[in-house]
């Protein structure tokens, strides 16, 4: 009887002891992983008893990288000026002389509150919408969906502007308006739906999808028409590689897949996937892990 049993233990006690080792192994790898803790967002009230200058010129950069969307295509890239590495009020006295511009502004701030409103009035030479001989901006109205800059975010983005360059800011501080508010939504914070997810990495800045958007990438509406869920995956995690007809390379920033947390990458193909059907927000945790350690 003993006999029989000895060997029975023997492989008991040897699968226990694989199980604890392979658990062990599963956990130093988990901890390993870099993780991203989830924090409440910020809302931060702007005071205008005490901002200066420099503060609401701060927030103006805040809004050209974040909520504004600016810096997705007025980069080193070429699909917009690099107007971060331009003297804007050598350039706007430029633009301002073309015998193309037709709009109604007579100094830096002007032009570049019209150029932020109403970016159609004066397109720069070799970045209008393809065809269009330079005569359609494909930049959206700051003011109006999917931005929606406010007007005292939209003279905070102008201050910016003119005093990146060490130029005299113009734009008079807010004193009588509502104070503004920017929600400070860090990268760390998941974003739960569709809509939070679009707005969190400014997808409607290039393509149209949820009814709007700009048109600078592909119509996203379809796309599950053509792609399965694999290749939409792909285009996000490394959108050079198939660029569609009639679009250039270059244009999508190669890095955003790199930024999202995997529950939000996972929420935005099944959008795409199902053709712009509702679809489940993810299961919400405290902790999420990014992308880019995926890779």
């Amino acid at each position: 009887m003993n006999a029989e049993i000895k060997p029975v233990s023997g492989v008991l006690f040897k699968s226990l002891g694989f199980s604890l080792v392979l658990a062990l192994l599963f956990t130093l790898v988990a901890n390993l992983l870099p993780q991203v803790e989830g924090e409440a967002p910020v809302e931060q009230a702007v005071d205008l008893s005490s901002l200066t200058v420099e503060s609401f010129s701060a927030l103006g950069e805040r809004l050209f990288a974040g909520k504004g969307t600016c810096a997705l295509c007025h980069n080193t890239l070429g699909r917009a000026p690099d107007i971060l590495a331009l003297d804007m009020q050598i350039i706007s006295a430029e633009h301002l002389q073309d015998q193309r511009y037709q709009g109604n502004a007579d100094d830096t701030e002007s032009y570049l509150r019209e150029s932020m409103l109403d970016p159609g009035i004066y397109v720069v030479k070799g970045f209008g919408k393809k065809g269009s001989n330079d005569s359609v901006s494909p930049m959206p109205a700051v003011n109006k969906p999917p931005i929606e800059l406010s007007e005292i975010e939209v003279n905070a983005v102008i201050a910016y502007l003119q005093a990146k360059d060490g130029n005299e800011v113009t734009v008079p501080l807010p004193s009588e308006a509502p104070a503004a508010t920017v929600q400070q939504v860090s990268p760390t914070v998941l974003a739960d739906t569709v809509e939070a997810v679009v707005t969190k990495y400014g997808c409607q800045a290039c393509h149209r999808m949820l009814g709007s958007g700009g048109d600078l990438g592909p119509d996203l509406g379809k796309i599950g028409d053509r792609l399965s869920s694999d290749k939409i995956r792909q285009s996000i995690i490394d959108p050079n590689a198939v660029i569609v007809e009639g679009f250039s390379a270059g244009v999508m920033p190669d890095d955003l897949a790199g930024k999202m947390l995997v529950k939000e990458l996972e929420l935005m193909v099944t959008y795409l996937a199902s053709g712009e059907k509702p679809v489940p927000p993810p299961e919400s945790g405290i902790t999420s892990t990014t992308v880019g350690t995926t890779r």
